[in-house]
């Protein structure tokens, strides 16, 4: 029985690994097709390892699909233990590791945001000190922050309708250009993840304008206010490198404790996946793990909090 469990263990590993690998391959296969019949030519053997590139530098949409490693992972585990336990292990932690990397992309897309913000205000101080008119400054900053942001548009990285200013943009640029209200329309863009200093600079332009106070200087101290708030994230974020590293380091020791015990000649995999002692160590470790690790997170985030 336990050869023919082997057996269906190691037709199902074969089965996931054809599927891993055809959905890792398969990454716009025409438009491939079609700049090397095209384009490059035919493809010289020094450079076929190109076309895998994407599989190291993960870019583009190759981002999305990173979590798609814990399949192969599963696999191997599954193929080394003679086990499904990884196989079901690997397809839970899929959309767990799609979460996890998605959260992280939103968090960089706030970041990267508020750096646009803070950019828009220097550029539109520059333009005010020039002598435009605030209409056109602020089309001119518009214009210099949206080619920054091109790239990493381009990228996959921009944020909601395809600009850094998400959906709001057509109606800032309008407000801008003819005539509108441009602090509603800077006030609604700054509904958008990390655009919350849009409201500042919508309460510039409001009192800039009502009061007949100096836009410049105004937009001029929440600049430098932005870039301040930027440099106390990074000291932050270099203070609890440390804790992140903890958090790391405890949480690849039970890997580490079974590549030892294999490295001492013991089947740890065996064991677990294969005695009802090992099963009940896995579930109770995984529970305490998975705690741990929340636990330690939840600190670390703490810290980060503004």
């Amino acid at each position: 029985m336990t050869g023919v469990a082997a057996g269906h263990a190691a037709h199902v590993a074969a089965l996931f690994a054809g599927v891993a690998v055809w959905l890792m391959a398969m990454r716009e296969p025409g438009v491939r097709r079609a700049r090397v019949l095209f384009v490059d030519g035919p493809v010289e053997p020094w450079r076929a390892w190109r076309g895998w590139s994407w599989l190291l530098k993960a870019r583009g949409p190759a981002v999305e699909r990173r979590e798609w490693w814990c399949v192969p992972v599963a696999v191997l585990l599954a193929v080394l233990g003679a086990s499904v336990l990884p196989l079901v292990a690997g397809a839970v932690a899929v959309p767990l590791v799609r979460r996890w990397l998605r959260g992280r992309a939103r968090r960089r897309q706030c970041e990267r945001a508020a750096d646009m913000v803070a950019a828009l205000c220097g550029a539109v101080v520059g333009e005010l000190r020039a002598g435009q008119e605030p209409g056109q400054a602020l089309l001119a900053g518009l214009r210099e922050c949206a080619a920054e942001g091109e790239p990493q548009v381009r990228g996959g990285t921009g944020g909601r309708g395809g600009t850094w200013l998400g959906d709001a943009e057509a109606a800032v640029l309008a407000a801008a250009r003819f005539g509108g209200d441009v602090p509603a329309a800077l006030r609604q863009a700054a509904d958008g993840p990390g655009l919350g200093g849009l409201s500042g600079m919508a309460a510039c332009w409001r009192v800039a304008v009502d009061g007949g106070a100096g836009l410049a200087a105004g937009l001029d101290r929440l600049e430098r206010a932005l870039r301040a708030d930027r440099r106390r994230r990074e000291e932050l974020r270099a203070q609890l490198a440390g804790a992140w590293s903890t958090v790391v380091v405890l949480a690849l020791l039970p890997v580490a404790g079974l590549g030892l015990g294999a490295a001492l000649g013991a089947d740890p995999l065996r064991a677990l996946l294969h005695t009802p002692g090992g099963l009940f160590c896995l579930a109770v470790g995984g529970c305490l793990e998975a705690a741990g690790l929340l636990w330690a997170c939840r600190i670390v985030r703490g810290g980060e909090a503004p």
